[in-house]
């Protein structure tokens, strides 16, 4: 069983305590159970013990405690989860407690979801709507709590304020997820365990949480197609939310005060930056806003139309192209989306625009332009080919150059990968995109790494899961010709490795013969038979990832070197490209391919002395 908390009681919790090893007995279960330290060991000192007595004086010493309990499939933790029986039915029941060391604490401007607390430098999310979200999560994808949600409650517990020092966070209202207690109001803290938990021990209640099946997250399609119909009960995490509110808060005073502001979201792989826009794109299309979503990913917009908009006009015009907006006056939209923002590219004229339409004019002043609300939510790492400018550096500079204010927003969760935070760790250190180089991958309980020996065992790893109900795609380096079609339609064997070999996707936007369109390659379960590249993997995800790492990145001397002679993409032949930069974005484009699995990863590399360091890496 993959130990998802640190289990204890109060009694026990006092104990370590009072022999100063609390926050060393917490680090201990961080590092097995991911291979990682945390650095919150002021707070687990500070709070558990408060929580743990006060567990101890409404006579509830028995009842478990799950501390740092990791939500499945995220890199977001709560800070304990009581587990124990109910009073009044004897059923199991929970509670979700977000500990808070804040002695002061004030609602953000216009705003009642995100608060400044005395100490910290950057705005939070509500306490309540903290704990709120990850009561949600857990009845949303923990299965013995799905059909039952009325066994979980969430509190926050500010032990060190006052009802004065937080008396403006008390416009939230409180519901069963959410509710929020200050050490002032200990008593009435101490009544609502008692109302919760009966005095006997919550040991049964613990294993059939922990042990308890997780559903399955659904994809960000079925997401997006659920929420432009109807309001889904998805919940967004911590960051995501502060993200979320803070544009809904600006849509609202564009309105109020014909205030124009830009929002920018940073936010690694698999932090949340399309769930954030999708969500959005949604409530605001509800709430009766001019609203649009757009990428420059032909084939990510593409999808987002055939499968999520299917079947509505209406629909499918809210997805669109960074380029379309070049036309729009100034402010003709509410809230422009512009998610995957960094492809956006230097300016929209290309070899296809009319002698009368072209302009110099750059894309992203086009862009801010457009809305009295620009969103864009990006990842640096991401920029993958020459001309694409879209940075928080960039953007940042055109909107104040414009006299635009800019709030900034940097994600840090994961739900990609397992989250597992160790795993981007890793390729960052691997691809030379973190300080120290590479690193032995020593496992995570919710992410697999695999080398394979061959491209051939790596085809077969992945077709078993395929054939198992499990997404799964093969992608490579652009180290390749691609050749166009054979004359019946099928496609050409181009990624040859030795005595094996595989065709690229489709270059066609139909399909043909049963081979899908490059467009839906990453969506469609017949993409399986065809290697994809970062163009057509850009911007999805599937549950395992097979990454072919070709000879335009190679293991020399300890450390990862780009061969710019290696690597067929004509984009990146121009001689206008330096070699620094060509090797920023080599980096960038296995970055890409290898942080799009859900559940893991599988790598051949086609440089003997580059397999030979990666299967030192992964043992």
């Amino acid at each position: 069983m993959v130990e998802k908390a640190l289990r204890s009681t109060a009694a026990e919790v006092l104990n370590w305590s009072a022999e100063a090893t609390l926050a060393e007995m917490i680090a201990d279960h961080l590092r097995r159970q991911a291979g990682q330290r945390n650095s919150e060991m002021r707070s687990w000192e500070a709070s558990l013990p408060r929580l743990a007595q006060d567990l101890q004086d409404a006579g509830l010493e028995q009842v478990d405690m799950l501390i740092e309990y990791r939500l499945p499939e995220t890199s977001s933790r709560a800070d304990v989860i009581l587990s124990g029986i109910d009073p009044q039915t004897g059923e199991d029941s929970y509670v979700v407690v977000e500990l808070k060391q804040w002695s002061e604490a004030e609602l953000a401007y216009n705003s009642d979801r995100i608060v400044r607390a005395r100490g910290l430098p950057d705005e939070q999310l509500h306490p309540i709507e903290q704990v709120r979200g990850y009561c949600k999560y857990l009845a949303q994808y923990v299965e013995v709590l799905h059909d039952r949600p009325h066994a979980v409650h969430g509190v926050a517990y500010l032990h060190n304020a006052t009802e004065n020092s937080i008396s403006t966070l008390r416009a939230r209202q409180p519901d069963r997820f959410g509710r929020m207690f200050t050490g002032e109001g200990r008593d009435e803290f101490l009544r609502f365990l008692k109302s919760r938990f009966a005095p006997e021990s919550g040991v049964a209640t613990s294993e059939r949480l922990l042990k308890s099946p997780i559903r399955q997250r659904p994809s960000l399609f079925a997401l997006t197609a659920s929420e432009l119909r109807s309001a889904t009960e998805y919940s967004l995490l911590d960051k995501q939310e502060i993200a979320y509110q803070r544009v809904l808060d600006q849509v609202r005073l564009s309105h109020e005060r014909d205030q124009k502001s830009v929002v920018i979201v940073t936010g690694g792989p698999g932090s949340g930056k399309s769930l954030i826009a999708v969500t959005l794109l949604a409530e605001l299309h509800r709430e009766g806003k001019r609203v649009r979503h757009a990428t420059g990913s032909q084939a990510f917009t593409e999808s987002l139309r055939k499968f999520p908009a299917r079947g509505s006009t209406e629909l499918k015009g809210l997805f669109q192209y960074y380029r379309t907006f070049a036309d729009y006056r100034k402010n003709e939209l509410d809230v422009l989306i512009c998610d995957e923002a960094h492809r956006i590219r230097s300016v929209s004229t290309n070899r296809f625009t009319k002698k009368e339409k072209r302009t110099d004019r750059p894309q992203v002043d086009e862009l801010i332009a457009a809305a009295k609300v620009p969103v864009f939510l990006l990842d640096e790492y991401q920029v993958v080919r020459p001309g694409e400018v879209g940075t928080f550096k960039e953007i940042h500079s055109h909107a104040t150059r414009a006299g635009y204010p800019v709030h900034p927003i940097e994600l840090d969760g994961l739900f990609r990968c397992g989250g597992s935070e160790e795993y981007d760790e890793w390729v960052r250190r691997l691809l030379g995109l973190r300080v120290g180089g590479p690193t032995l991958w020593r496992g995570h309980p919710n992410f697999e790494v695999r080398v394979a020996q061959s491209p051939q065992q790596m085809r077969d790893f992945l077709r078993a899961k395929n054939d198992a109900g499990e997404s799964a795609r093969v992608t490579a380096g652009y180290c390749w010709p691609w050749s166009d079609p054979n004359p019946d339609g099928s496609l050409v064997d181009d990624v040859r490795i030795g005595s094996w070999s595989m065709p690229w996707n489709s270059k066609s936007d139909r399909a043909v013969n049963g081979v899908p369109s490059r467009l839906y390659w990453a969506t469609d379960p017949a993409g399986f038979d065809q290697i994809g590249c970062v163009y057509t993997a850009q911007g999805f995800e599937y549950d395992w990832a097979g990454v072919i790492i070709g000879p335009d990145l190679v293991v020399r001397d300890g450390r990862l070197a780009s061969v710019r002679g290696s690597n067929q993409d004509k984009a990146m032949k121009s001689k206008r490209l330096f070699d620094e930069d060509f090797d920023k974005l080599i980096r960038n484009v296995y970055k890409v391919l290898l942080t799009r699995g859900m559940r893991g990863v599988i790598i051949y590399a086609t440089d003997p002395e580059t397999q030979e360091f990666l299967t030192d890496l992964v043992p």
